[in-house]
């Protein structure tokens, strides 16, 4: 891929001074086109070093409206980022709709030799990245962003004359390091590792576009125009968001997981009282060895209305260092969050290594409220189950412990529980109209929690029912499972 190509191509100087104003304009005026549309445009900047990424940035932004676009370097990796998957910085810098985001040195080379050591890649990471790598790209680009991917490539003799120019100058000096002449000593090999990150992650939707960069102006005026042609060609071809989804099944029917559960299980005080001692303080334990291990937890509630999830997420921290945990309540999403992929606002929320970060609703509204409520096209929260069991496996690869429990009552229940909130007026500011609406499409909700289940109920990222009609049963259970669970894990 790059070894067939010659980096040498050529410009004149006063052609360079001609092409390069109107192409700056035109930037400019798609700049402007893009906000208007609504288009989250990600230019990804990758290649050797000294092929001139950071000079083709400042060229390419010097004629747009800087309070729409960002420039992010990610070369230095920071204690956040690394207490995280690989992913997670990135993630949390997509652009918003109408931004322009513009990234030096991308996802891409951390595979590379000398990159995996730095980023502290675990063996599972490693083996997945490349699935991970276009895992990412095709959710965001399904979802409406427009990623342009960028190789700048020159030949050895050019990059060792760049590293010497650089050393010469003693104001430049400083931006020459050790591992950059390692990389042009041993040009060959990280050749082939190139080649190897561009073919696996060169997809139809998402291709790389090699720049020739041994003439700084040929690649400048290459660069300009590859990203003018893309957005002119997409602004005039916006893409069906419904694409490459699974046809929809509607005849299908899933296993009736709730329809069998026995929500009647029981336990007595004093047992509850004892139990809860104990677990608690084994959960202190854990939560101790779970820091010291690195190992971040995720815990997912979801569950009816009034099934009880404030409660026992109460319990399940009482006795954690409070320094140690999250608890996330999620409500409609704000704005801000609308403005991105809708998983951007859980996985900036996730905890870092060593901590637990409790979600009290999740990302599954996609395929819940957002369905039964028909918030969102059913091609697009279709969609979701793929994205959500590969977010969730992106998470277990890197060593998190991920539980999900689903708060089960039966509708007898729930409307006790309501009636019982809407007479105390204390808790009057828990039951809602909402609430009600939600309770009228019951039947709805059960047919999309079964599917829910059946579609992302994985070995790594179980789904455990909680028989909650009582509730210091289901504190128990939770606890029980949660605790047995870090146990293992830390095993």
């Amino acid at each position: 891929m790059l070894s067939d190509i010659d980096c040498n191509q050529q410009i004149e100087r006063h052609i360079f001074k001609e092409a390069l104003p109107p192409l700056q304009k035109k930037l400019a005026a798609l700049q402007q086109q893009v906000r208007e549309a609504g288009l989250p445009v990600l230019i990804v900047f990758e290649g050797w070093g000294a092929s001139g990424k950071g000079t083709s940035i400042g060229r390419l932004v010097n004629p747009m409206d800087p309070r729409y676009f960002d420039v992010l370097t990610m070369s230095k990796i920071t204690e956040e980022m690394l207490k995280r998957p690989f992913l997670w910085g990135y993630w949390c810098r997509i652009p918003a709709k109408g931004q322009i985001t513009i990234i030096d040195k991308s996802w891409h080379r951390i595979i590379m030799p000398g990159e995996k050591e730095r980023w502290g890649l675990n063996e599972s990471e490693s083996k997945a990245f490349y699935h991970e790598v276009r895992a990412f790209e095709r959710q965001l680009t399904q979802d409406g962003t427009l990623i342009i991917k960028l190789f700048l490539h020159i030949s050895q003799a050019e990059q060792a004359r760049r590293f010497k120019a650089l050393e010469e100058d003693p104001s430049t000096a400083w931006r020459v390091k050790t591992h950059d002449w390692a990389q042009n000593e041993n040009y060959q090999s990280n050749l082939k590792h190139f080649e190897e990150m561009l073919k696996k992650t060169n997809t139809e939707s998402n291709p790389w576009y090699i720049i020739e960069a041994d003439d700084k102006r040929f690649s400048c005026l290459k660069i300009c125009q590859t990203i003018t042609d893309v957005i002119e060609k997409r602004l005039e071809n916006p893409p069906s968001l419904a694409a490459s989804v699974t046809p929809v099944q509607s005849e299908r029917k899933f296993p009736g997981i709730l329809s069998g559960v026995k929500t009647e299980k029981h336990i007595e005080n004093a047992e509850y009282r004892e139990e809860l001692d104990f677990l608690q303080a084994r959960m202190n334990r854990l939560g101790h060895k779970m820091y010291v291990k690195s190992r971040p937890t995720v815990i997912v509630y979801e569950g009816w209305d009034a099934a009880g999830k404030g409660g026992n997420i109460k319990r399940l921290v009482a006795e954690l260092d409070p320094r140690s945990y999250a608890v996330v309540p999620i409500g409609p999403p704000t704005p801000h969050e609308l403005g991105r992929h809708y998983l951007w606002r859980f996985v900036r929320r996730m905890p870092k290594d060593g901590h637990f970060t409790i979600f009290d609703r999740s990302w599954y509204g996609r395929v819940l409220i957002e369905r039964v409520e028909e918030l969102t096209p059913e091609p697009v929260w279709r969609r979701a189950y793929d994205e959500i069991n590969e977010m969730e496996q992106h998470w277990v690869n890197h060593g998190a412990v991920l539980l999900k429990f689903w708060m089960h009552i039966d509708k007898e229940e729930q409307l006790k529980r309501f009636n019982a909130r809407m007479a105390d007026p204390a808790k009057q500011h828990k039951i809602t109209e909402a609430d009600w609406i939600n309770r009228s499409h019951w039947d709805a909700y059960e047919v999309a929690v079964d599917e829910m289940f059946a579609k992302t109920n994985k070995p790594h990222a179980p789904w455990v029912v909680v028989e909650s009609n009582n509730k210091k049963y289901a504190r128990i259970k939770v606890l029980q499972t949660v605790t047995d669970s870090l146990d293992n894990a830390l095993r």
